[in-house]
């Protein structure tokens, strides 16, 4: 595994935020390590940056740097190598009449709408549940790299398009697309939403020849964060090293 003292990185700087709470484990303090300047980390760089477990929340990359916690694992699923289980199975067949269109980054209202629906919904109390336009601007609709946002809505009908239902926010890599961040219409509430779409980014990477869909942090002991273990065979970025942590 490439250690990022081995990366073409000369340029680029990285330090350590000060403490903050834990989003994930409540009680625990957290701190992040940052790579800067942003507006040095092209598509290359950030593609090794993202193999040493590095991720970006708009054009800010870093990784867990916790004094005395582990518990967040850099993930990715070996997509040739991915069966989908029986209930994926069961969210593919009952999603798939829905129809994806891939967009440039760009600010719509009706995006913005979902996006705080869903915060609302499925995050009320958190930290982004009083998201305005400028800061989901910032989280999802700036980046220096490839970067793609993909609509899924129900078929049309004759006078006009269908209702929107999910938004999701992908990273194009060297080696597999980077999952960045999904929201979707959380009113409907026997959808599987969530699950088609790492479906659909799976299906999109095999497409594109890419051998490894980035889910971000595994924690096995987060609710939040923990559900990407349905989704195997699943590598996690251990002691520097990508090895398999839940099998076929």
């Amino acid at each position: 595994m490439t250690k990022v003292q081995e990366l073409p990185l000369t340029t680029l700087q990285f330090y350590a935020t000060a403490p903050y709470p834990c989003s994930y484990l409540p009680g625990n303090i957290a701190r992040s390590q940052v790579a800067t300047p942003s507006h040095l980390i092209n598509p290359d760089i950030y593609s090794n940056l993202v193999q040493a477990g590095f991720r970006r929340s708009g054009q800010f990359t870093y990784r867990p740097y916790c004094d005395n916690c582990n518990a967040c694992i850099s993930s990715r699923v070996l997509v040739e190598q991915f069966r989908p289980n029986r209930n994926q199975k069961r969210a593919y067949k009952a999603h798939q009449n829905l129809q994806s269109r891939i967009l440039n980054l760009e600010y719509q209202i009706e995006h913005f709408l979902l996006y705080q629906q869903y915060q609302n919904l499925r995050h009320s109390g958190g930290e982004m549940d009083q998201d305005d336009q400028s800061q989901y601007t910032l989280f999802l609709l700036q980046s220096r790299i490839n970067t793609r946002m993909v609509e899924f809505r129900d078929g049309p009908n004759d006078t006009q398009p269908g209702k929107l239902r999910m938004v999701s926010v992908i990273d194009i890599l060297d080696e597999g697309i980077s999952s960045v961040y999904t929201f979707y219409d959380a009113t409907e509430k026997t959808a599987s939403y969530g699950t088609y779409n790492i479906l659909w980014q799976i299906e999109q990477a095999k497409t594109l020849a890419l051998p490894y869909l980035y889910l971000g942090y595994y924690i096995e002991k987060s609710n939040k964060m923990s559900y990407k273990s349905n989704f195997k065979p699943l590598e996690g970025l251990i002691d520097n090293h990508w090895r398999l942590i839940v099998e076929s």
